[in-house]
């Protein structure tokens, strides 16, 4: 591994080749730097490379990291429990993994006490792996159907995580599929829901997630290093 600005350089050069070669424009695609267990010190580093958005699985990171990091958009990307989303709403620009109505509620009670429409992207468990967040495919046009009633929270899209050991075919089987749900889901013209964004790629199969669509793509190792 090189240092922070070479890793950005070289992720930053991957995503253009990997959109060109999909036929789409590389500012099409956005980069949220993922810092999980990244100090203060190496982020900032980050951003001092250009990077603007930045992505963590954990509310207590976010909270405890927000105030030393400025002019970036936060998105929290790891599962989001009801009781925690109080401590996020006014820090968050996207939440990446809401997968049920009561989150979604949560959410949406939040936002409206502090005047604000919150973004957010349904979490779809598409390689139905046991381990995983995220509701069913089946799952998701209801899902959509009921958050478009509510007034402070705003569906931009879909996000999903493929498996680490999955072969090559079998995670971009998992990027196709998410994408072509997500046009389902636009073609319903559901009231307020978006499929502008889709959620997809980490940090050793971002360029499969391009070729399908992914418009933002969640880089940790490959910005930082392997993890402490």
């Amino acid at each position: 591994m090189g240092t922070v600005k070479e890793n950005l350089i070289s992720i930053n050069e991957r995503i253009s080749e990997a959109a060109l070669a999909a036929g789409r424009k590389p500012s099409d695609v956005k980069l949220i730097a993922v810092t999980k267990t990244v100090t203060a010190d190496r982020i900032s580093e980050a951003v001092a490379c250009g990077v603007h958005e930045l992505g963590e699985n954990r509310v207590q990171e976010l909270c405890g990291k927000y105030d030393d990091i400025e002019n970036v958009n936060w998105h929290l990307i790891g599962h989001l429990q009801t009781n925690k989303v109080k401590y996020i709403i006014d820090k968050v620009s996207l939440i990446h993994s809401v997968d049920s109505l009561a989150l979604a509620s949560e959410i949406n009670r939040r936002a409206e006490k502090i005047g604000k429409t919150q973004d957010i992207l349904i979490e779809v468990n598409i390689s139905g792996e046991e381990s995983k967040f995220g509701i069913t495919a089946d799952e998701c046009v209801p899902l959509c159907e009921s958050i478009s009633e509510m007034k402070n929270v705003r569906v931009k899209g879909l996000m999903t995580i493929a498996p680490l050991a999955e072969t090559r075919e079998n995670t971009e089987r998992i990027f196709e599929r998410l994408r072509l749900l997500s046009r389902n889901v636009d073609e319903r013209k559901i009231d307020g829901i978006e499929m502008s964004e889709l959620s997809m790629g980490m940090s050793g199969d971002f360029e499969l997630a391009i070729a399908q669509g992914a418009t933002y793509v969640r880089v940790g190792r490959g910005i930082f290093g392997a993890r402490s």
